[in-house]
């Protein structure tokens, strides 16, 4: 098979010792082109010349030609002309045929040729197998391996020194990737200060100072500034006045988990405790407790958790909960209790899973169909020091999470977030709400709250981790849209198993992008590691905006308009953008629809995301043909791609960037217009900071309607266990570029014309005209 190697350089042939491969940086590392299809040889994709014995050469010599398939290799920073060569990389040198030797006869010394051995693909693939499971092999395994194969021990030795080599040198590249963009960063900020520099201003009050070339503020805003000095300096009086008599705190409070009594270093909780009427003490003692319940949580059985017949999924025995865990106080008749649990395998290595959950923006970024608002209101203890840092870390902290769709409303909470290392390979991350905390920042927080929910991160073999999650919650009765209230109420939008599938789809796609020995099969059209790079970034910035503005947080006001059929609920909302470059400037318009359909969640999505179908449903191509023009895997689901595609129609000057994204719960088609002249510099590998998109398409998630199959059946069309689908169809346009601009009734006439024109195309096309 053809591997396409996106670094310019070859590894070192030295030799390296206590090396400890990043798979994050290698897809073969990760087990996801194993087999047939995928890439054959797995992590000797790198390595494929068919190797031949001595006597096979001696054969060759004869007259038989030499096997060897070939690999493409592709520039990093360039689109050189691809190139097909035989890999050396199997080669292995007899070090016993480098030595000189000293001719008796002449007392000359004549050096003997080299000679090279190359493995059969079946060797290869053996050697894989074992150096997935351990990259350094005693001596044991490597003459076990040695019989095997029927080589010497000293080929099999040589072969795992260079592919631990081929590995670093990958690492290395990278990290002096990650180094030349941090420098980039430095000099930029160097850059603003100087600037800054230039035109000094007091650090006090802000006023320009008395430098000639300094400008002369307004009045207005020099009198702000001055107000903010002033108020600046009142808060440091009663923080300074606090610090010395902290209000119902003890003399050793402060420092139960800093360790010291610097005003610097104490939390705001610290100070305030009057308010929130907690001491530190006294939240160490409850995320304590928590971390309890959730161990036992997340590793009981039953009777604490019994499966579903109907469902398979986990249903928690709250009765058997209370007896383990009992309640302390009654809770009121209109809270319900909503628990799941899930346990998956990630690709991303122990460290950085959990530097990614205390990381409030990482945790936002990792997981962004879900959180639409995240911070961190406090730290309250640090944690240790040295390389488990996280260890011991409690975080007071916000999250709003929400669903794709405008129908069903945010659950906002606050809850303080503790990590512990359990043990080497074990950490713990357990939320669980306060109740004195979070009632007095803010009483409608009282309409939800965790109870210890979080996850149990266990390392595994090759960079991969095993995380149990469990979430529970305690939520308010409310009215929920008919659509969604099969899954929402079942507690299926906001469980264990969403945020799991989340996760996995996540750290999947960190891994391709990072991947440098795509196949070709996955990545056609682009011809440099940049240009992919590039395409994935615009394509993941197109599809975060695009769960922006699909949810129903508070970013967004959304009224209910009519619709042409008077069948669908539409819902439309307008903002001015006016600073972001990412996406155009004016007077931008969306317009949001949810639907059932009868059709399952695969079936609806296949249909969408597929080029050759485009024509059914978009109103914008006219009916006219699509053709692709790069197509760039994220995913080892066919489902989870990025491709550009060009609409056949005359004087079009406009592409379609589609990022298409699918997990074990819910499924999105996310496209934009592009300009082809910009496009075309983004696949060259330039920056795509500077496209603009407005990004539209379909939310798809499962009606909840889980249930057995009424028939036992080989053919797939007499399937019925998958039920239907809601989806969610979302347009955003563009109608005017003045952002002073007043909303006009013919754009509202024109964005509900293409909803309900594309609703009426996709019920058609399933035969489904009447259902609603």
């Amino acid at each position: 098979m053809v591997v396409v190697d996106m670094s310019n350089n070859h590894p070192p042939s030295h030799e390296t010792k206590d090396f400890f491969p990043s798979p994050a940086l290698s897809l073969s590392l990760a087990g996801i082109f194993r087999d047939g299809g995928g890439a054959g040889s797995s992590a000797g994709n790198m390595e494929t010349t068919e190797e031949v014995d001595e006597g096979s050469a001696a054969a060759s010599r004869g007259g038989r030609p030499r096997e060897e398939t070939s690999t493409v290799e592709i520039s990093s920073e360039n689109s050189e002309q691809m190139r097909s060569r035989g890999s050396d990389d199997d080669l292995e040198h007899d070090d016993t045929c480098n030595e000189d030797e000293e001719d008796p006869n002449n007392n000359s010394k004549k050096k003997k040729r080299k000679k090279y051995h190359r493995h059969t693909v079946q060797q290869i693939r053996e050697m894989e197998a074992l150096f997935k499971e351990s990259p350094h092999p005693d001596e044991k395994q490597r003459q076990q391996l040695s019989k095997q194969l029927g080589l010497h021990p000293r080929q099999v030795k040589f072969w795992f020194q260079n592919r631990r080599t081929q590995i670093k040198a990958i690492q290395e590249r990278h990290e002096n990737s990650l180094l030349k963009a941090e420098i980039e960063k430095l000099r930029e900020e160097n850059k603003g200060l100087r600037g800054t520099s230039k035109n000094p201003s007091c650090p006090n009050c802000g006023f320009a100072s008395s430098s000639n070339n300094a400008p002369t503020l307004p009045a207005e805003e020099q009198q702000l500034r001055i107000e903010n000095a002033r108020l600046r300096a009142e808060v440091e009086k009663l923080r300074a006045a606090l610090g010395k008599y902290p209000l119902g705190t003890s003399p050793n409070s402060s420092s139960s988990c800093s360790g010291g009594n610097d005003e610097e270093n104490k939390s705001a909780l610290d100070f305030y405790t009057g308010i929130f009427g907690l001491e530190k003490p006294r939240i160490m003692h409850i995320v304590n407790q928590a971390m309890e319940q959730l161990t036992k949580m997340a590793t009981s059985g039953e009777p604490l958790w019994i499966k579903s017949f109907e469902t398979g999924r986990e249903i928690l025995n709250y009765d058997e909960y209370t007896k383990e865990f009992p309640p302390g106080d009654v809770k009121s008749k209109r809270m319900c209790i909503e628990a799941s649990r899930d346990t998956g395998i990630v690709f991303m290595e122990l460290p950085r899973l959990v530097q990614t959950f205390m990381d409030v923006n990482q945790w936002r970024e990792m997981f962004p169909s879900i959180i639409s608002k995240a911070a961190t209101v406090d730290v309250i203890c640090n944690g240790t020091e040295g390389a488990n840092s996280w260890d011991g870390a409690v975080q007071l902290m916000f999250a709003e999470v929400q669903m794709l769709t405008p129908v069903v409303g945010t659950r906002e909470v606050y809850f303080v977030r503790y990590c512990k290392q359990m043990s080497a390979a074990q950490w713990g991350i357990v939320d669980v709400s306060v109740d004195k905390v979070e009632g007095s920042i803010d009483a409608s927080l009282l309409k939800c709250r965790k109870l210890p929910s979080g996850c149990i991160l266990q390392e595994q073999s090759n960079a991969h981790c095993k995380v149990t999650w469990v979430e529970h919650l305690e939520c308010q009765k409310s009215i929920v849209d008919s659509l969604y209230r099969v899954t929402v109420n079942s507690g299926q939008a906001f469980g264990a198993r969403r945020w799991m599938a989340t996760l996995q789809q996540q750290c999947e796609r960190l891994l391709f992008f990072m991947a440098t020995n795509i196949p070709t099969k996955d990545t056609t059209g682009v011809a440099t590691l940049a240009g992919r790079k590039s395409i994935l970034t615009l394509a993941q910035r197109m599809t975060w905006g695009f769960y922006r503005v699909l949810g129903a947080s508070s970013y967004n006001t959304w009224n209910k308009v009519p619709s042409k059929t008077g069948q669908e609920d539409i819902r439309m909302t307008s903002r001015r953008n006016l600073t972001d470059p990412g996406e155009p400037q004016g007077l931008i318009l969306c317009a949001v629809s949810s639907i059932w359909l009868p059709v399952s969640r695969n079936v609806l999505f296949d249909f969408l995301k597929d080029e050759n179908h485009r024509h059914e449903w978009d109103v914008m191509s006219n009916g006219g043909p699509v053709q692709s023009v790069a197509n760039l895997a994220k995913g080892q689901d066919k489902g989870n791609a990025v491709s550009i595609q060009a609409v056949k129609l005359r004087e079009n000057n406009m592409w379609i960037l589609q990022d298409t994204c699918t997990n074990a719960y819910e499924s999105a088609v996310v496209y934009a217009p592009v300009d082809i002249a910009g496009m075309q510099s983004v696949i060259t590998g330039c920056d795509s900071s500077n496209i603009a998109v407005l990004p539209s398409g379909f939310s798809i998630l499962p009606d909840g309607l889980e249930s057995r199959p009424f028939v036992i059946t080989s053919r797939p069309e007499d399937r019925s266990s998958e039920g239907g689908s809601l989806l969610t169809v979302a347009f955003q346009i563009l109608t005017s570029n003045s952002p002073t601009t007043k909303l006009s009734k013919e754009s509202v006439e024109s964005i509900n014309n293409l909803l309900s024109c594309t609703l009426h195309k996709i019920k058609t096309r399933f035969q489904c005209d009447n259902g609603y």
